[in-house]
């Protein structure tokens, strides 16, 4: 019986050995490059400031990422996300003139899942995730940072090209809820290298 037992015991391990084997093969690291577009939908004075056009309320982004390919349909991505600064026009503070200026960055983590479209290289995918955003509204003497963690989800579609390069486009919204700004919706495209 205890022979039988350490057996037993012993294919479990070689089995358990062989899957971790084949886990290993499937995962794969990526990087990437993205550009962003984002929409911020403003609250309190920031909105005032928008509606009177003293602060813009869209973005242009650059965004890097690197990511794992856990199997062919999950992934885990980290990124970093800078913003180029916004003037919006002319405002007099204290008799001044002055150009209001806005930016941010994030970083954060997100999850994806794809679907594959039959025997093409094209997947639909969909993604959540948490990140972390750093926003600056800078009105003449008057700067405001606000600093908080969001909650982000998007759709969006992929297509490999071969087996390490790819394209990808998603649109997502960022819920942030900070004093200034409530949300953002975005688009990104971009392009990803996989090892």
């Amino acid at each position: 019986m205890k022979k039988t037992l350490l057996l037993a015991g012993v294919a479990c391990l070689f089995s358990y050995s062989a899957n971790a084997m084949d886990l290993s093969q499937d995962i794969r690291p990526y990087v990437g490059l993205d550009y962003v577009y984002s929409h911020a939908n403003y609250k309190n004075d920031a909105s005032r400031l928008e509606k009177n056009k003293f602060i813009k309320d869209d973005y242009n982004s650059g965004a890097i990422n690197a990511g794992v390919m856990i199997d062919d349909y999950t992934s885990i991505e980290a990124f970093y996300q800078q913003s180029g600064t916004r003037k919006g026009d002319t405002n007099y503070v204290d008799g001044v003139n002055h150009k209001a200026k806005t930016k941010f960055n994030a970083y954060g983590l997100d999850i994806y899942g794809y679907l594959p479209m039959g025997c093409s290289d094209f997947s639909l995918l969909g993604t959540v995730g948490a990140a972390n955003y750093d926003l600056e509204i800078k009105n003449g003497p008057s700067k405001e940072t606000s600093s908080r963690i969001g909650y982000r989800a998007g759709v969006g579609a992929q297509y490999k090209f071969n087996e390490n390069w790819s394209a990808r486009i998603v649109g997502r919204y960022s819920y942030i809820g900070t004093k200034q700004v409530d949300n953002l919706m975005e688009a990104t495209a971009g392009i990803r290298y996989t090892f």
